[in-house]
């Protein structure tokens, strides 16, 4: 028998265990292109399997043309088939492209069951919850399995989906408190991810459940509209390593401490007083990362001694790391406004020293609008105190070469980090502008002839308009990196009739590498 195509496949909770008559004739079973795309395919085969005594062979190939697909949302499936047939079968190869299964006679057919917890679990947790509750049709002893799981994810696709909102928000409702009614045990993930449920009331009441589950990770993602309010009862899970909120108020009552358990700390448009983030960081004392989106003129002093990671975008009029010597990676986009810019002119105190002083072990660096312009203002002292020894991988992007001072602040980036190895720019300059006052006597006082790269090997250039600054700011690098192997330069989209003179003077450059190849993207 081949089964090469099923056009239309029942429900997962509506195929039997077994077909009401046995196939004891099917000695042979093909599949040419098995695609597990859910439960009900999934259960369309254990039905078949178990319903075929005499089966002898199998022979399965795994559809995997949508790879991406199937390793993100499939493999549940895949691992839950593969080990069903391990356990009724005398073998099977399971990292081949095509399995070949030698079965015999089956007297248990609900051998899947007594699989190690961990290992039902680790099939539980690969699927959708949708298809994870589904997984109780296939035997009595499955039926509650999965209330056991640990991780529990819903989002728009653990329901059907309808043209009316009300039905759907009502369903969804429905559903989510049904799991958590029907849960057994700890509960160490819980994510939220939809665009129908804003201020859904029903929220506070999973909320205050999990404060009382010992929830660990909590990640609350909800769509467009009127913005959810986070309960009081949120400030209780004490045991809390990771927290996401995505649209929500966030206000700590006045004897909240913190959590002392956090790790990761995640806030995309969340309205909240800049001095609550302030006492919320340093209030937990773990932290490790941290992610701040969609802020408006928002003044941030940043205490954390154990931070590795930390990710900025917003309009800030203001950013210190006061205490985070471990600081490992970073990445700031700075959106500016006619308020921000007014605080950016009028600050007398060096930005960058405030920003870029305290963290010795920084790796990698990426710093995106304006993200140079803020760290250009300021009375710079002179000299910097700080060598970046870790620093191995510098982005920065819209960096104008018509302004000195950002010029400085990248030569005085790269020129204190020793280690460098790869480097990122695009900029942002106009033609006409820095051409009127190019300055080039600046790179002889600046730049010292002894400043050598010793280990930069990738340099990628993107947005040139080939104006002065530019071009001596490549040619300094080909000058002072000895092991460049690549120095990829893209011009700008609006430069046309420069292109070729840009090209004429990169070749013409003194290269300290001989393996140094420029790769001129027209």
């Amino acid at each position: 028998m081949e089964i090469s195509n099923i056009i239309e496949l029942p429900l997962a909770h509506d195929v039997p265990k077994t077909l009401p008559t046995s196939a004891e004739l099917l000695k042979v079973l093909e599949l040419p292109n098995l695609c597990f795309g859910g439960m009900a395919e999934v259960s369309v085969l254990f039905c078949l399997i178990s319903s075929s005594p005499y089966l002898s062979r199998l022979e399965a190939c795994h559809y995997m043309h949508h790879i991406q697909w199937i390793c993100a949302h499939a493999c549940g499936y895949v691992l839950l088939f593969c080990i069903y047939i391990e356990f009724v079968s005398l073998s099977i190869g399971r990292h081949t492209p095509a399995a070949v299964v030698q079965m015999g006679d089956v007297e248990d057919p609900d051998l899947i069951s007594d699989l190690p917890q961990s290992i039902l679990e680790s099939i539980l947790t690969r699927l959708p919850i949708r298809d994870a509750v589904r997984t109780s049709i296939l035997s009595s002893k499955w039926r509650y399995r999965w209330t056991a799981l640990t991780h529990l994810v819903f989002d728009d696709n653990c329901i059907r989906m309808c043209s009316d909102r009300p039905v759907v928000e009502n369903c969804m409702v429905n559903f989510i408190t049904r799991a958590l009614f029907l849960h057994q045990g700890p509960i160490h993930k819980f994510q939220l991810s939809t665009s129908y449920l804003q201020c859904c009331p029903d929220i506070d009441q999973w909320i205050l459940f999990l404060s009382r589950s010992d929830i660990k990770e909590l990640v609350l993602e909800l769509g467009e509209g009127e913005w959810f309010r986070v309960p009081s009862c949120l400030f209780n899970c004490k045991k809390l390593t990771c927290l996401e909120l995505f649209r929500c108020e966030f206000d700590p009552p006045p004897t909240f401490k913190g959590f002392l358990c956090l790790r990761s700390l995640s806030l995309h448009q969340v309205l909240v007083a800049p001095e609550a983030i302030e006492s919320l960081i340093s209030g937990c004392p773990l932290l490790e990362s941290l992610a701040l989106s969609y802020f408006d003129s928002l003044a941030l002093n940043i205490h954390a001694p154990n931070l590795k990671y930390l990710c900025l975008e917003g309009e800030f009029t203001d950013i210190c790391l006061e205490n985070t010597p471990l600081l490992v990676a970073m990445s700031v986009a700075m959106y500016m406004n006619d308020e921000t810019a007014e605080c950016f002119e009028q600050s007398s105190k060096c930005n960058f020293i405030k920003f870029l002083g305290g963290v010795p072990r920084l790796e990698r660096l990426a710093g995106h609008i304006y993200f140079t312009k803020y760290l250009s203002i300021g009375d710079y002292p002179g000299s910097l105190a700080i060598t970046y020894s870790h620093l191995k991988i510098i982005e920065l992007y819209q960096v104008s070469f018509e302004d000195m001072k950002e010029i400085r602040v990248v030569l005085r980036l790269i020129m204190n980090s020793p280690n460098l190895k790869e480097l990122r720019i695009s900029g942002s300059s106009t033609a006409v502008a820095s051409v009127e006052a190019p300055n080039l006597e600046f790179w002889a006082k600046e730049c010292p002839k002894d400043c050598t790269f010793k280990q930069l090997k990738v340099v990628k250039m993107t947005d040139m308009s080939g104006v002065p600054h530019e071009m001596e700011f490549m040619k300094f690098l080909l000058a002072n990196s000895p092991v460049l192997e690549t120095m990829s330069i893209t011009p700008c989209v609006y430069v046309m009739d420069g292109r070729l003179n840009m090209l004429i003077q990169l070749v013409r450059f003194r290269r300290a590498s001989a393996e140094a190849e420029i790769i001129f993207t027209r």
